[in-house]
């Protein structure tokens, strides 16, 4: 009698799935709390810092408390090449203020945009003073010119405001779809705007290089978008 041996079963092959298990990372997620006086947005915002990675928008009445997704981080990033790589081939004069928690004077109301970003040269004058000292006063840092935010979800306070308390310029929304320019007007309000104040690209532009445009390969993408922004000068020379 003849004894067939079991073949040995080969693994199967690796895939993207099995060698690189996927981590457990959330959307955007947000809290409301509303009510909320200045005293406790004051408080919080000094108990939680930049490491916990906790955003504190307030309205002046409603607290969000929002933690960030990776889609939006992907956004925000290639939001921030853009302007690096426009500013960089016009020759634009800019520094960047990144997440930097905004407050009113009477610290009412307060934000962290996504991306901010100084133009004027006042401005640049002042935040580049303060840095050569190493200032940690807010007081020190003017609020921004440009303000970038990404909202692929919902938010629950009323930015809008925020940013007229402020006098932010200029603030550029994204959804995940379409992106919007608004401006600050003589009257406070905002207004939507076929062009930025500060860069040579309206909000078409801007969107063609996050949603038309293949980001799916970044490096690609970025000699692209380098070779775009080289063009933008020429034409503007």
């Amino acid at each position: 009698m003849t004894t067939l041996a079991a073949t040995p079963t080969k693994p199967a092959p690796a895939t993207a799935a099995t060698a690189f298990p996927p981590a457990t990372i959330p959307g955007d997620q947000r809290i409301v709390i509303r009510g909320v006086d200045p005293d406790l947005y004051h408080r919080l915002s000094e108990v939680i810092d930049e490491h916990q990675h906790i955003r504190l928008i307030y309205d002046g009445k409603d607290l969000e408390l929002m933690t960030t997704g990776f889609l939006h981080e992907r956004y925000k990033e290639l939001l921030g090449l853009i302007v690096t790589f426009v500013t960089l081939a016009l020759g634009i004069d800019r520094e960047g203020g990144g997440e930097t928690t905004w407050r009113t004077a009477e610290a009412n109301r307060g934000l962290e945009a996504d991306l901010s970003y100084y133009f004027n040269a006042g401005k640049l004058q002042s935040v580049r003073a303060a840095v050569a000292r190493e200032s940690k006063e807010p007081a020190d840092y003017p609020a921004p010119d440009l303000a970038i935010e990404i909202d692929v979800s919902a938010p629950k306070a009323d930015r809008p405001t925020i940013y007229r308390a402020l006098r932010v310029e200029e603030v550029w929304r994204f959804d995940g779809r379409l992106v919007t320019i608004e401006q600050l007007q003589a009257d406070g309000s905002y207004a939507g705007a076929t062009s930025s104040r500060f860069l040579p690209i309206g909000p078409a532009e801007i969107q063609r290089w996050l949603v038309d445009e293949d980001s799916s390969h970044r490096l690609d993408w970025e000699r692209r978008l380098n070779q775009w922004a080289i063009g933008l000068a020429n034409q503007n020379g």
